[in-house]
């Protein structure tokens, strides 16, 4: 494990990218705030000296992550075990609370499993969506950042992508809650008084270097670092690849992993480019990616370089849902928000071991 010194300094030199001063920012709430990326993105903003507001009914996630959180931090973390599908509930919570910002990751987010219940996903991706942006409006808040997602483009007919390609019929439910997310949010907002950023988001993966917090969903992982190391540790007997027989360089699926640590900062400077009223517009829209395209089974190879483990892992059918090929151009978000991505596939696995290897001491 990493010593708590060096987490300083790593906090100091790799994350002091945001250039303007954060004394506008008094209180944001997180939304999902002890889901996987909500955590990351609390540290990265308390370590900003943000005051943070946490709200999530814990249906993928466990309250205790905020321990981890604290433990980074030093700060105390108010939490609110709520369901934003309840609009007088969630409508209390912002009378009480009055935050400054929101930055909203509170959703359903499986694709397999969209594609089974869709109409679970539809109604809590976009109920919860819509009560949290009625009530951020009715109480003042200045700012919205919306968690979005690569989903939202589609099959693309080639990446990279960039903020103006053109969207294409999603490839699976929690796509198309997306979708529907952002449109909502195009439509709404000029009502609200606030400004908005759509953050599309590659996949996510990785832990903090710290191995104090990582992805830890209740239920069964679905993303490939995750179901990855948990092969490796001995929970899963094997590892499946849905497919190659894709028109890829090796036939399986490519995918752009960020790091969440380096996602959670993109975050950061999003709610400061909308409070201190840098964005001209009322809606921005950016790309977080490392801008490379990773195949399953490199990703696999990258894991087994990395940590010297051998993975039992085996070739199945196409999953459907899967976008054959999808990475990013983040130029607009390197000029705009000054963020650059600090991690490679190779530290995405060294960190998600480390967290998976911690995780399971006890």
């Amino acid at each position: 494990m990493f010593d708590l010194r060096d987490i300083r300094f790593f906090r100091t030199a790799k994350y002091s990218i945001i250039a303007s001063n954060f004394t506008q920012i008094m209180k944001i709430l997180v939304t999902g705030g002890t889901g996987y990326i909500g955590s990351h993105t609390i540290v990265d903003l308390q370590t900003h000296g943000i005051e943070v507001i946490s709200a999530d009914n814990g249906i993928n996630s466990e309250a205790s992550v905020l321990e981890g959180v604290e433990a980074l931090t030093h700060k105390k973390v108010k939490h609110y075990n709520i369901d934003l599908c309840d609009s007088a509930a969630t409508r209390k919570m912002f009378e009480a609370e009055k935050p400054d910002g929101v930055i909203h990751f509170a959703a359903l987010k499986a694709v397999g499993e969209s594609m089974e219940i869709p109409l679970e996903y539809f109604r809590n991706n976009l109920l919860s969506l819509i009560n949290t942006m009625d009530a951020a409006a009715q109480n003042g808040c200045k700012a919205f950042v919306f968690s979005s997602s690569c989903t939202v483009y589609g099959n693309v007919e080639k990446s990279p992508v960039t903020e103006d390609t053109p969207l294409q019929p999603a490839a699976s439910a929690y796509g198309r809650t997306k979708q529907m997310g952002e449109t909502i949010i195009m439509d709404a907002i000029a009502k609200t008084g606030m400004k908005a950023a759509l953050l599309r988001y590659f996949n996510p993966a990785g832990a903090h270097p710290s191995g104090l917090i990582g992805e830890s969903p209740r239920q069964t992982p679905q993303n490939l670092v995750p179901v990855i190391t948990e092969t490796a540790i001995g929970k899963r007997a094997s590892l499946q690849v849905f497919g190659n027989d894709y028109p890829t360089r090796d036939g399986s699926c490519i995918r752009d992993f960020v790091h969440v640590c380096d996602l959670a900062a993109a975050h950061t400077l999003a709610m400061d480019y909308l409070i201190n009223n840098r964005s001209e517009d009322l809606i921005s829209i950016f790309n977080l990616g490392i801008g490379q395209g990773v195949t399953v089974l490199e990703a696999i190879a990258a894991f087994e370089s990395t940590t010297g483990m051998k993975l039992n892992y085996s070739i199945t059918a196409r999953r459907e849902g899967d976008v054959v090929a999808i990475y990013s151009d983040y130029t607009k978000a390197q000029k705009v928000l000054n963020w650059n991505p600090k991690y490679n596939i190779e530290d995405i696995m060294k960190t998600a071991w480390q967290w998976e290897v911690n995780r399971n001491k006890n």
